[in-house]
């Protein structure tokens, strides 16, 4: 008895100093929650995994790509950008990793951040020989617009937005106007977001922009549709995404590189905490549908972190260890 006890305390000693070496390797963590819903919710989630699972002392901080990236490159720190669309910093942010201060850890979104112009499923599927932009612009009598049903609609991208800019240059270059279609100004992300609801609502058709991770693709089943080219860069950069583009050509939206970014010294003190980071992604249908809970039940960032961890468990357990899986349980 008395050397199973001592066994026992042993062990308990054992695990005791493994989680105080943890801890001591991770220590206080800053991570950037962004001001969008993803992101935040990916910053949340960190949080309760390195805090309760790593024994990190987690500090959130707001942030948004531009001021969060200068103040990582700058300043180092925070220490953890989770959700960092890296297109918008690339050439900084290469030069930055060329230099060793911030490293690139691991895509987060792991189908990237994606754009594009949707149809309802309920469409695709009465109709499928739809299979691309192309394909549905044959049939404005499928894409009523609001205003006059004897034409379709293309809904644009919410006003002032860099994406009203692309999806009026490929409405004109897709010739739709000819088509029978009319560019449908939706006012705002609620207008546009609204008139995406009402057409469910009614089952009837609705073609036009939108982008993923998001809670309106969590919440409708929408599909998006291919321009039946590859996405050409150079010509996207310079016609397809300007204002004075006088000739656009049909494109097809960029992949968005989503990146979660640490700086070089967090990766050199996280000690297993920086494998989590380098392991862990996600899709955007999961992050969809998390959104989507959120704005259903009025959660904040945090309530849908573990929304995410107590219904996705088959997923984010693969990010870590069976030991540190059962701490981050037990805290929920």
């Amino acid at each position: 008895m008395k050397k199973l006890l001592a066994s026992a305390i042993f062990a308990f000693g054992a695990y005791a100093l493994a989680g105080s070496a943890h801890a001591a390797e991770c220590g206080n963590v800053s991570i950037a929650e962004m001001n969008w819903a993803s992101a935040g919710v990916a910053a949340q989630v960190d949080k309760l995994i390195l805090q309760n699972g790593y024994g990190c002392n987690v500090t959130l901080v707001t942030g948004d790509t531009q001021p969060t990236f200068t103040s990582m490159n700058e300043k180092g720190e925070p220490d953890v950008a989770p959700e960092l669309w890296v297109n918008a910093v690339r050439t900084s942010l290469d030069k930055a990793v060329s230099e060793g201060r911030l490293i690139e850890a691991a895509p987060l979104l792991s189908d990237g951040g994606v754009e594009g112009w949707w149809i309802p499923k309920f469409v695709a599927d009465a109709h499928p020989d739809i299979k691309t932009v192309q394909d549905a612009l044959k049939h404005p009598e499928l894409f009523p617009a609001p205003e006059d049903a004897s034409k379709g609609a293309v809904y644009d991208c919410p006003a002032g937005w860099n994406c009203q800019i692309s999806t009026t240059n490929l409405y004109k270059a897709l010739g739709a106007d000819k088509l029978g279609f009319t560019l449908v100004d939706t006012g705002s992300a609620a207008g546009l977001d609204g008139s995406i609801a009402n057409a469910f609502e009614k089952k009837t058709g609705w073609l036009g922009y939108y982008w993923a991770p998001t809670a309106i693709l969590g919440k409708y089943d929408m599909v998006r549709l291919s321009f039946n080219v590859p996405h050409d860069k150079k010509d996207w950069d310079a016609c397809t995404s300007q204002q004075d583009c006088a000739n656009p050509k049909v494109n097809s939206y960029p992949v968005s590189d989503v990146y979660t970014v640490v700086t070089k010294a967090f990766a050199a003190k996280a000690g297993i905490a920086m494998d989590y980071m380098k392991t862990r992604k996600w899709d955007n249908a999961t992050v969809g549908k998390v959104l989507a809970w959120m704005t259903d039940n009025q959660g904040t960032n945090e309530d849908g972190a573990k929304y995410f961890l107590k219904t996705y468990p088959d997923m984010w357990t693969k990010w870590v260890s069976p030991d540190v899986a059962t701490k981050v349980k037990a805290s929920l």
